[in-house]
């Protein structure tokens, strides 16, 4: 399973806050139709065997698709803000130490 950071959620939210007012509605991750390599938000409502990410409120955040979640298993979606810039990062899951 996907995990999502606190931060991330946090970005999530003021995402979906910001786009609508309906609660049915979530960002969905979704490999971009002009670089199957990539992946992006778009503002969907949930479907039939979404794996949905919510907020400590029950506010739908995040929703994958079944054919995506496998992509994403073992893998971490955080937010970071670097000096080369701010956005959303998927990286490997690691044991804790």
């Amino acid at each position: 399973m996907v995990t999502v950071t606190a931060k991330a959620k946090e970005k999530l939210k003021e995402l979906v806050q910001g786009r609508t007012t309906d609660p049915q509605e979530a960002m969905r991750i979704i490999s971009s139709p002009l670089n199957t390599e990539q992946l992006e938000f778009v503002l969907d409502k949930e479907k039939e065997a979404d794996h949905v990410v919510e907020s400590e409120e029950g506010r739908k955040l995040l929703l994958i698709g079944p054919l995506l979640a496998p992509v994403l298993e073992e893998k971490v979606i955080d937010y970071q803000e670097t000096p080369q810039g701010v956005g959303f990062t998927i990286s490997k899951l690691t044991a804790s130490a």
